[in-house]
């Protein structure tokens, strides 16, 4: 048994795929396309393309009709701008979340997020596989945060206070991973009144923020956000705009369902970006829209209708 598969070159790969089914029309741009984009990044797209054994629904070495290496590519271009506009609008949930700790925190005390007494006892918890406590191994990423910047009032705070910041300060140093424990660490009245203003409990914006951390993430590291499936589900509330998407709100579209809910909710943008792309989605009958979760007729839904 060989240890990896034999290598293949971009001739080759274009001479497999179209052996297995897939129309290629223009060769030369296929191994174009391959050499910039990579044979597995594109297989994310060509996946829903291939044929499935009707027993065990194993994926077969063989493309449904229809499948073309064009459409691998539309799919491909439709999913790159989905994550620069999810990217977008994630920036404007997080810049919104850091604010609303800041204030409400430091209207508390300047310092309490350095307080563990003071804080939620989640923050006393011990660290998944650690002695320490989840508050003392998320400081110890904060000073390391904080080392390493060069933000000009991290300077200033470095040079006037000793480096000692005040929360409204510190959030602006915090990724959202952090920005999420901290949500935890808050205490319990802090949780909610955040939370109310999103319309959501404490336990469900945990959730949110902990979901939308992940597609951040991939979102990040360029990774595939069309017709993915997340592992997490985010706890929904009994608001009717969130009802339609229950069912799917581990797919792509339960996901950008939460980023243009809490759009909508807090005001941050006309919530237009999102809509507007999935307009732009290739329409096939190969690998339809509906792959993301999105229903029939998902414009007229209440968090999506313009």
């Amino acid at each position: 048994m060989t240890r990896v598969k034999v290598f293949k070159t971009y001739a080759e790969q274009v001479e497999l795929l179209r052996s297995r089914g897939m129309r290629i029309d223009n060769v030369g741009r296929a191994e174009k396309e391959l050499a910039q984009l990579n044979y597995y990044r594109l297989s994310g797209y060509w996946y829903p393309m291939r044929r499935f054994s009707s027993g065990t629904r194993k994926a077969c070495d063989e493309f449904v009709d229809g499948a073309s290496f064009d459409l691998v590519i539309d799919l491909y271009e439709f999913d790159e701008q989905m994550r620069h506009v999810v990217f977008g609008e994630l920036d404007r949930i997080e810049m919104a979340i850091r604010t609303m700790l800041g204030y409400r925190l430091g209207s508390i005390d300047p310092f309490i997020y350095r307080d563990v007494k003071r804080l939620s006892a989640s923050a006393r918890q011990q660290n998944k596989g650690s002695s320490r406590s989840k508050h003392a191994v998320w400081m110890e990423k904060f000073e390391r945060a904080a080392k390493s910047s060069r933000e000009d009032f991290v300077e200033h705070h470095r040079k006037h206070y000793q480096g000692d910041m005040p929360i409204w300060a510190a959030v602006e140093i915090m990724d959202w991973g952090m920005l999420s424990y901290l949500y935890d660490f808050s205490p319990t009245y802090v949780r909610d009144d955040i939370a109310h203003e999103c319309r959501l409990t404490a336990p469900q914006l945990a959730s949110w923020l902990k979901c939308l951390n992940i597609v951040r993430n991939y979102v990040a590291h360029h990774a595939r956000i069309f017709n993915r499936v997340f592992d997490i589900k985010p706890k929904l509330s009994n608001d009717e705009r969130l009802q339609a998407v229950a069912g799917v709100s581990n797919r792509s579209f339960g996901q950008l369902s939460l980023i243009q809910y809490l759009h909508r909710q807090l005001g941050l943008s006309p919530a237009n970006r999102l809509p507007q792309l999935l307009d732009m989605f290739p329409h096939n009958d190969v690998v339809p829209l509906s792959r993301t979760g999105a229903p029939d007729g998902w414009q007229k839904l209440a968090v999506w209708e313009r």
